[in-house]
């Protein structure tokens, strides 16, 4: 293992001598994030490489309109929210959920099919499900909406924040950080959309894209394989997740999105509105759309006083650069989601970072 590791540095240290820059790699997805300071990666790469992370969080990037939204229907004596543990404590307008819990109907679930049982075991309630995520829960949404449909429960809905990566990653390079060199493409999602997917952001705006898995070896491998291509000038397309990742994806968890959901454009957390990045209930299953049961308006937020975390999602800053990282922001007190969620990059620098904190 040693010698992989000194190759992949080797490589890593020619492409900075062949640049003579700094190189910015973006690591989309917020496990990798995690992976790479609990491992103590950073520690281990030449000086030139900088790790930058992305919108890969799906709580983190969810726009502050949609929060504010559940705290609404939280407040409502007929509706029982389900929802994802990491959503509990993302602040909003008056609190969040957890705050709201004494007062009103919160129920945290392990699953969607878990949100469908309260329903079922409720009937006299509108129970919302927060269905938050990228490719790799919507599928599991979609089941879970097609099975109400045909079991008729009609006290069932859903507040659809699926999220799509690859829009969003097009919205980095085109608009919001140039920078970018190369992305290190999210293992989960790529199971589900396959790795064929990322295509068009090398194609389109020639950034080398590489899908890699979240154990160290697989991390720094796949940063090494984006610096041989820039080292080269040749932006590829490159799986080393081969284990679980494919061209293709899961064709059958596709065709169950497509059948439930349909691409529009949405509100992220610091990129905006972003074409046709976003799914939303099909006509066909318009009883249980939440935004359509409760009159809810699409609209977009803005950051809570003094928060970055828009900021730190674009890669733009660092999250120890926000003034309130470690002092007003804290995992006990946070702020903003990216120090709520497990996979938030202010939570992951708060825990492992090696930085003085300020």
């Amino acid at each position: 293992m040693l010698e992989r590791i000194y190759a992949a540095q080797s490589v890593m240290t020619a492409a900075c001598e062949t640049l003579g820059r700094e190189i910015n790699i973006m690591e989309v997805c917020g496990t990798h994030t995690v992976s790479i300071f609990r491992c103590g990666l950073r520690s281990t790469l030449p000086g030139k490489i900088k790790l930058l992370s992305g919108p890969g969080c799906p709580v983190c990037v969810t726009d502050q309109s949609y929060i504010d939204a559940v705290l609404e229907l939280a407040e409502r004596d007929n509706c029982l929210i389900a929802t994802y543990g990491d959503m509990i404590r993302v602040p909003g307008e008056g609190g969040s959920l957890e705050t709201k819990q004494p007062k009103a109907n919160v129920k945290v679930v392990l699953s969607s099919e878990d949100a469908l049982q309260l329903a079922k075991d409720n009937p006299k309630k509108e129970v919302v499900f927060v269905a938050v995520g990228f490719e790799t829960t919507a599928p599991a949404t979609a089941v879970a909406v097609k099975e109400a449909e045909a079991e008729g429960i009609d006290n069932f809905c859903i507040l659809s924040g699926h999220k799509l990566v690859v829009p969003a990653m097009r919205a980095l390079v085109s608009e919001k950080n140039h920078k970018i060199d190369g992305f290190l493409c999210p293992g989960h999602v790529s199971v589900i959309i396959g790795y064929g997917a990322f295509a068009e952001i090398v194609d389109d705006f020639g950034r080398p894209c590489v899908v890699a898995g979240f154990e160290p070896m697989q991390i720094i491998e796949g940063l090494a394989e984006i610096c041989r291509q820039l080292n080269a000038g040749k932006p590829e397309l490159k799986s080393i997740y081969t284990a679980v990742v494919t061209e293709k994806g899961n064709i059958a968890a596709q065709k169950i999105i497509s059948e439930c959901f349909e691409a529009t454009d949405g509100y992220w957390r610091g990129l905006g509105k972003i074409e046709k990045s976003t799914l939303k209930l099909k006509d066909k299953y318009r009883q249980f759309d939440a935004f359509k049961r409760f009159d809810i308006a699409e609209t977009a937020g803005g950051e809570r006083n003094g928060c970055r975390c828009g900021e730190v999602l674009c890669g733009l800053i660092e999250p120890q650069e926000c003034g309130l990282f470690s002092k007003s922001c804290t995992p006990q007190t946070p702020v903003g989601p990216c120090m709520v969620s497990s996979e938030g990059a202010c939570a992951a620098w708060f825990k492992y970072g090696r930085k003085k904190r300020t």
